[in-house]
């Protein structure tokens, strides 16, 4: 589980130091146990990473124009398509060329159905439901993850080999602890392995690279959790639509500034 990372991406880790003499748990410390408390440090990590600009790409657009493409929204719906069997009109569902609204995946799915069940186990540890959201498995973040890692690429593949096998170390562990796979196990025996591997600079030598597995796994989770609809609404993003108006700043703010 070798962790050769990507650039840095926002997590759910924690810096702060405890005294020698701390009990709290690494999982109470750096990602809480009590479903709010570890929610509210993922908000926080997803509203910031959701106010950085959107990059987007303009589709059917070449060297010879730099204006938008103008779709033939009726052709588009209507599916129809040239002699070459493309679209006439809007995205040509190419990698160069994406349908957004429409996509495929065209690889195959890596991860077995057993391996998907301890998944699913530990992203619901990561963001368990509470009383506004659902959990992460309930909007589909096993499934992000799994077409995350299975897509054909080096970069993936090194992903996959890092998640499979964190995926069978933490059963191995499950069973050695407790006598059952992670699945099977209480929140409380699940929370006992993850106090172990919840922190990399803090995770003994023999957990250091189940550490890194869960680092990923964490980024992973909150990435496809908050960039779901119930997601986003969870953290109050609302993201590019339409006002009914636009009042400006409040008077308190304008009188803060020396505007009013």
């Amino acid at each position: 589980m070798n962790d050769d990372r990507e650039p840095p991406r926002p997590t759910g880790d924690s810096t702060g130091s405890a005294d020698a003499g701390d009990s709290t748990s690494e999982v109470e410390r750096h990602v809480p146990s009590h479903p709010l408390k570890r929610r509210e440090l993922l908000k926080a990590i997803a509203a910031g990473a959701l106010a950085l600009p959107l990059a987007g790409s303009l589709a059917a657009c070449n060297s010879d124009s730099r204006s938008l493409p103008v779709v033939d929204a009726p052709a588009r719906r209507a599916g129809a398509l040239d002699a070459n069997g493309e679209p006439v009109a809007g995205p040509r569902g190419t990698p160069s060329d994406p349908d957004l609204l429409n996509p495929v995946i065209t690889w195959t799915m890596q991860l077995t159905a057993a391996e998907l069940v301890t998944l699913t186990a530990l992203c619901d540890m990561i963001i368990p439901a509470d009383d506004t959201s659902p959990a992460a498995s309930a909007v589909g973040v096993p499934a992000y993850i799994n077409e995350y890692v299975s897509a054909p690429s080096d970069w993936y593949q090194k992903a996959l080999v890092q998640v499979r096998g964190g995926l069978v170390w933490i059963d191995v562990e499950s069973n050695r602890r407790f006598g059952a796979a992670f699945a099977a196990l209480t929140d409380a025996q699940r929370t006992a392995i993850c106090d172990d591997i919840c922190y990399v600079p803090r995770a003994k030598p023999e957990f250091r690279q189940a550490a890194q597995f869960f680092d990923r796994v964490r980024d992973l989770t909150a990435e496809g959790f908050y960039t779901t609809d119930e997601g986003m609404k969870d953290i109050g993003y609302v993201g590019n639509v339409a006002l009914a108006s636009c009042d400006g700043p409040p008077p308190e703010v304008l009188e803060h500034l020396g505007l009013a």
